[in-house]
């Protein structure tokens, strides 16, 4: 089972080849990649549909992917304004910003229009991303029908192995890396209220810069 927080910082580390996870029973059973681990090679869509993958994007400077839930989520837009609030900072130290949601990409475009962000965000809405970076759980059947009815989530409902159609969302998490992709820091907590303060985002990416 997952710890209630998992957030580690490395500055000397040896990549390690991941694979994709499956879907998890629910949030408290994911099984992120950690530290050393390398940024999976999957191809994403920009806010215009165009393709982006993710190897190909890190080349350019180290990286800071948020994975959030999606547009709908007030939690997830308070804190793409706090990102929004460092970004000029991260730019000085030439480190990119990169949203990742299971939004499409005409929510995301909404996204960057209600909030004015001038940082990337891509859409993830076959689960790819969530997967291969092992965030992906199926939320309850109480979840699913509330999010639904009262938040007006319209993401594809999943199929569970025992035959159930659910919601399935990423665990928000923060990933920094270099640019050979290989992953310096990392947090992922089940609980989707609490999320990283930007000054530990703005010292671990401190950290991957100056190594």
């Amino acid at each position: 089972m997952l710890k209630p927080l998992l957030m580690t910082i490395a500055l000397t580390l040896v990549s390690v080849t991941a694979t994709a996870k499956p879907i998890a029973a629910d949030e408290n059973n994911i099984s992120p990649l950690l530290n050393g681990h390398s940024i999976p090679d999957v191809t994403l869509s920009d806010v215009n549909g165009k393709p982006v993958n993710l190897l190909k994007l890190v080349e350019s400077k180290p990286t800071i992917f948020f994975f959030y839930r999606g547009g709908w989520c007030p939690f997830c837009n308070i804190q793409m304004g706090q990102l929004k609030a460092i970004e000029p900072k991260l730019i000085e130290m030439g480190v990119q910003l990169v949203g990742i949601s299971p939004d499409s990409p005409a929510k995301l475009q909404a996204s960057m229009n209600d909030n004015k962000l001038d940082y990337v965000l891509l859409s993830d809405e076959h689960l790819n991303a969530a997967k291969a970076f092992g965030l992906a759980f199926y939320t309850s059947q109480k979840v699913t029908d509330m999010y639904q009815a009262k938040l007006a989530v319209k993401n594809p409902l999943n199929t569970t192995p025992s035959g159930e159609k659910r919601l399935v969302l990423p665990v928000p998490a923060i990933y920094i890396s270099d640019k050979q992709g290989l992953i310096h820091f990392q947090y992922a907590n089940p609980n989707y209220k609490v999320r990283p303060a930007s000054e530990l985002i703005m010292t671990a990416a401190k950290l991957v810069v100056n190594q």
